[in-house]
């Protein structure tokens, strides 16, 4: 593709200011050819006005005070550029080389005759001594046709007498043009190097380039856009260095955890007997959930989410789901008194069974793990306006205000330690609100320290026929999932 000739300009700078000083000196061009065109006529005035003074000239020198012809009257027309005829008092010629025009009668009675013959226009002045008219004087200049060839002509005639003050104008014209295209087109493109030194430094890493934002037109705007690019750029790389972290710092315990007790194997420092062999299986299967729940949560994050839409008992699967929280945590579930008070009578939503199973059991398992021996559990349900709200409500330590709009966020802990003494790894709360959104709901969380904790979550009773459509045929192409059994559900932690 051949290059346009604005395209070999280095700068966008260069390119407006060429673009305006071009733009100024076509509308100089033209403004130019309209004048002219309308002051044509003047031009063929003023040759007007001198032709009557050349005609009035020879008059008054080619009669004597007796109104007889003047003895250098062959002299006094030779001075004249025109072409001139001197009539004498019967019409007939005296001296000159042009023809008497047939209106000559009207300069002997003492008139101005003006008229056209051909290309040449004509002027006649009368000739007086006395108080008589003894004669006329004719002096002719060449003119333009009628119609757009003789207005075009006229229009270059009138530029050839005054060019130069044309040019003289449209140079100074330009010169300013140029000057005000360069102040204007600095001031307009800085934005846009500011952008460009900032992408710079964004590409060195450095996210926290902004832009100054001048105006409120197209640039500034982009301006704008910019700078709320860069500062999600930033999060986004500050959220990336912190999972790195995060995931570091979660598969290092158990792995460091496991290597210590083989080496103490190793070593003879320990004895293969059952409970060491039952701590590093824990360590093991701690390590192979948070592998696998990182998995799902870029899985479903990325959108990759089939969904298996089908109508959902709630009462039924919200038992199901306590009786694995407790059978995965005996210890703690066993003092802990579950209060599952949604109506047996309840229609069904439509829902991925699984997917609401994972939900349910994330949010059951994290209150179970922060509810003291003797708390209570409550999980909730009521349907209205078309959704369906859950909430799972315990009586633990509550979480402060300023921490709720957090625990969602992938390995946010309120409390590291003891999450981390749980067997939480942090990802739950974060795999929840991925499903509850695929399904087109919303989840939150309500709480005051000291009085407990709800996680409250509403999905549509009738799922979106989008969401149906693309899991139909995402169900259709892959293989249908295998059921998890109830131990592996229990193995499943928030």
């Amino acid at each position: 593709m051949a290059m346009r000739p604005l395209d070999r300009l280095p700068s966008i700078r260069a390119k407006l200011g060429s673009v305006i000083v071009f733009a100024v000196a076509v509308t100089i061009l033209i403004m130019y050819v309209a004048v002219g065109f309308a002051l044509r006529q003047s031009e063929r005035d003023r040759e007007f006005r001198e032709l009557l003074g050349e005609a009035k000239g020879v008059a008054a020198l080619s009669f004597t005070p007796a109104g007889t012809p003047s003895r250098t009257l062959t002299k006094v027309i030779g001075q004249v550029p025109s072409p001139v005829v001197v009539v004498g008092g019967g019409g007939r010629p005296l001296a000159g080389e042009l023809a008497v025009p047939s209106s000559y009668r009207r300069a002997l009675d003492g008139n101005i005759d003006t008229g056209t013959v051909g290309t040449r226009e004509y002027l006649g002045v009368p000739v007086v001594r006395k108080g008589a008219v003894v004669g006329a004087v004719y002096v002719a200049h060449r003119v333009e046709g009628a119609g757009p060839l003789g207005a075009v002509a006229g229009t270059a005639r009138f530029f050839r007498s005054v060019w130069w003050q044309f040019l003289l104008a449209g140079a100074i014209a330009a010169f300013i043009a140029l000057f005000l295209a360069r102040f204007l087109a600095r001031g307009m493109t800085q934005p846009l190097r500011d952008m460009a030194g900032a992408a710079r430094r964004m590409a060195r890493g450095d996210y926290r380039a902004g832009v100054t934002v001048r105006s409120r037109d197209e640039v500034g705007q982009l301006a704008e856009a910019f700078n709320r690019m860069a500062g999600e750029m930033e999060g986004l790389e500050r959220l990336r260095r912190e999972l790195v972290a995060n995931v570091s710092h979660e598969l290092k315990t158990p792995i460091s955890a496991l290597r210590a007790h083989l080496e103490n194997l190793l070593d003879d420092v320990e004895k293969p007997n059952p409970a060491l062999l039952g701590v590093m299986l824990q360590q093991a299967e701690r390590l192979g959930r948070l592998v696998d729940q990182l998995l799902d949560l870029s899985r479903f994050e990325s959108g990759d989410l089939p969904l298996e839409i089908e109508p959902v008992s709630l009462e039924p699967l919200v038992a199901q789901v306590v009786s694995e929280v407790v059978a995965a945590r005996p210890d703690r579930a066993l003092t802990i008194e579950f209060q599952n008070e949604v109506p047996g009578d309840m229609s069904p939503v439509e829902a991925d069974r699984e997917r609401l199973h994972q939900v349910l059991f994330n949010l059951l398992d994290n209150a179970c793990r922060f509810t003291p021996a003797g708390g209570t559990v409550r999980v909730q349900a009521l349907r209205e306006n078309g959704s369906c709200e859950v909430s799972v409500q315990d009586s633990g330590p509550g979480i402060p205000a300023e921490h709720l709009p957090l625990v969602f966020e992938r390995f946010y802990r309120v409390d590291p330690a003891r999450s981390r003494d749980d067997g939480g790894t942090g990802i739950g709360l974060a795999i929840a609100r991925s499903l509850v959104e695929a399904h087109g709901g919303r989840i939150w969380a309500e709480s005051e320290e000291g009085r407990g904790c709800s996680f409250r979550f509403v999905i549509p009773v009738q799922a979106r026929p989008e969401t149906s459509a693309v899991a139909r045929r995402r169900s259709s192409l892959e293989a249908p999932a295998h059921s998890r059994s109830l131990a592996g559900r229990a193995k499943e932690g928030a």
